[in-house]
C-alpha cells in the first residue's frame, strides 16, 4: 500500500451543473460545489493527492474538442496515477445503450452527437502510461431513457470496466437519487468528501480506493440512496488515496515513536555484534512503519534510513549503502539543514562506504570538505571531529599520500590523548596507525 506521487500524478475532475434541455435535464447546482469541494480535498497541501497544477477543473464546459484535448493532455501527463471524475446527467442512447455523460447542451432523447461518450473518455485513459487508473462516475447511467428490462445496471457496468484500473460509480437510476434535497453536494460525492476529510472511524491509517468503496456503501444503503459499484483488476484497489483523519494516529505517534526508537537501538546493537543482516531486515520493518506513523520526511524516518545504509555497509554491500546515502544526504540537507548532525554523520558514512568500495579519492574529496565543518559546528577537539580526522587520515594512506597523513595522524594523537588521555582505546588506536604507516614508509 502505497500513496501516488503526487509530481508524476494527474487528476481531471468534469461537472456539468447547467443544462439548456431543462425540460428533460433539469440543472444540477451541487454539481459546482462537488467539484470545487472535491478539487480542494485532492489538492489539500497535507493530505491531498496533487498540487494544484496537477488538477484539471471543467465545470460546464460543452466544446468537446477542447475537453478531448485537455483530456489527452493530462492523461499523456500521467505516469503514476491518472484519476477522472465526472458529475452530472448520464444518459444511455443508441441501440447497443451506450453510456454518454450529459454536457451543457446535450439533448436527452439523443444524446449522440452532443454528449461526451463513455467509450471515447475511456480511450483516453487507457492510451496514458500512468501505472494506476482511477475512474469516478457520479451520474445517473439509465435516467429516464432505459429501464432496466432493456439494459440492466451490470450490463452498462460492464461498458465502463477498464483493463488495468479501478472504476467506482454512484450507480443512480434517476434524477431523485442523485441529490438529496438540503444537500450542498450530490449525493455520491457528498458522502466521498465526508470520507476524506473525516476518516473512517476504526480504519486504516492509509485509505484506500476499496475502503471508501465498502464505506460508501454503508453510508448510501443507510440513507435509502442507490448503491455504489466498483469493477476493479489486479491491485488498483489498494493504492491510497487519503490519509484516515479519524484514525488515532496522534495516540499512536506518542506510544509508537518511544518503541521505535528502542528498536533502532537494538537493531544497531545486534549489527555491531556482528548480525548486519538481520539489522538490514529490522530496519527496513521500521522504515515503513515510519513513513506510515510521521511521514517520510521525519526527523526520525531519515534517521532510520542513514542506520539501514549503514547497516547495508557492514553487510557487505558498501556501494548500495552509498547509493542509498547518496540520495538521502540531499533529503537531510534540505529538512534538517546541513549543519545538523545527522546530515553530517550521513556524509561521514558515504565516505567510510565510498571508501570500503575502493574509491578511495571520492571518500577523501568528501572527508576533506566534511572536517572543517565539523570544527566549525563541533569545534576541535569534539569527539565526532577526532573521528572524521581519523577517517581522513586512514583514507589518504591507502591513497598512498604519506607525508600528509602522517601529519594528521600526529595531530589526533596529540589531541586524543589531551582530551580522551594517553591510554584511551581510541588514542591507542590512533597510536597504532601512526607507528603502522611510518613502519610501512620506512
Amino acid at each position: 500500500m502505497r500513496f501516488p506521487d503526487p509530481d508524476r500524478s494527474r487528476v481531471v475532475l468534469i461537472g456539468t451543473s447547467k443544462y439548456e434541455d431543462k425540460k428533460n435535464l433539469p440543472d444540477l447546482p451541487e454539481v459546482q460545489r462537488s467539484v470545487t469541494d472535491l478539487a480542494a480535498a485532492l489538492t489539500d497541501p497535507a493530505d491531498g493527492l496533487v498540487p494544484p497544477g496537477n488538477c484539471l477543473v471543467l465545470v460546464d464546459e460543452g466544446d468537446l474538442r477542447l475537453i478531448g484535448r485537455k483530456l489527452r493532455a493530462a492523461a499523456a501527463q500521467a505516469e503514476d496515477l491518472f484519476l477522472v471524475y465526472f458529475a452530472g446527467h448520464g444518459l444511455v442512447g443508441g441501440r447497443r445503450h451506450d453510456l454518454y455523460l450529459a454536457l451543457p447542451d446535450s439533448e436527452w432523447g439523443d444524446p449522440a452527437f452532443n454528449s461526451l461518450k463513455y467509450d471515447d473518455l475511456r480511450s483516453a485513459i487507457l492510451d496514458s502510461p500512468a501505472k494506476n487508473k482511477l475512474t469516478i462516475l457520479d451520474c445517473c447511467f439509465s435516467g429516464r431513457a432505459v429501464t432496466e428490462a432493456q439494459a440492466g445496471e451490470l450490463e452498462i457496468l460492464g461498458q465502463i470496466e477498464i483493463n488495468g484500473t479501478y472504476v467506482l460509480t454512484a450507480a443512480h437510476r434517476d434524477e431523485v437519487a442523485l441529490v438529496v434535497h438540503g444537500e450542498e453536494h450530490t449525493a455520491f460525492t457528498g458522502r466521498l468528501l465526508r470520507l476524506l476529510r473525516e476518516g473512517i472511524v476504526g480504519g486504516p491509517l492509509l485509505l484506500t480506493i476499496d475502503d471508501l468503496y465498502r464505506q460508501l456503501l454503508v453510508l448510501m444503503k443507510a440513507d435509502g440512496l442507490s448503491r455504489p459499484q466498483q469493477r476493479g483488476t489486479g491491485t488498483s484497489g489498494l493504492l491510497a488515496l487519503a490519509r484516515n483523519r479519524a484514525s488515532a494516529l496522534p495516540k499512536l505517534r506518542a506510544t509508537a515513536l518511544p518503541k521505535l526508537r528502542e528498536r533502532a537501538a537494538a537493531a544497531l546493537a545486534a549489527g555491531e555484534t556482528g548480525d548486519w543482516g538481520q539489522a538490514v531486515a529490522l530496519f527496513r520493518d521500521m522504515l515503513a512503519e515510519l513513513e506510515l506513523i510521521v511521514g517520510p520526511e521525519h526527523e526520525d524516518t531519515l534517521r532510520v534510513r542513514q542506520l539501514l545504509a549503514h547497516a547495508v555497509g557492514g553487510a557487505g554491500d558498501p556501494l548500495d549503502a552509498a547509493a542509498l546515502l547518496e540520495t538521502l544526504v540531499p533529503e537531510q540537507t534540505r529538512v534538517l539543514g546541513p549543519d545538523h548532525e545527522d546530515t553530517m554523520t550521513s556524509r561521514q558514512y558515504l565516505a567510510v562506504n565510498r571508501g570500503e568500495a575502493g574509491y578511495r579519492d571520492q571518500a577523501v574529496a568528501i572527508l576533506r570538505v566534511l572536517l572543517p565543518d565539523r570544527r566549525r559546528v563541533l569545534g576541535n577537539d569534539d569527539p565526532h571531529t577526532l573521528r572524521t580526522a581519523h577517517m581522513l587520515a586512514r583514507n589518504l594512506a591507502a591513497m598512498g599520500e604519506t607525508d600528509e597523513a602522517v601529519a594528521l595522524f600526529r595531530e589526533l594523537v596529540e589531541a586524543r590523548s589531551r582530551v580522551l588521555g594517553p591510554r584511551h582505546p581510541h588514542t591507542a588506536r590512533t597510536q597504532r596507525d601512526l607507528a603502522s604507516l611510518l613502519k610501512t614508509a620506512g
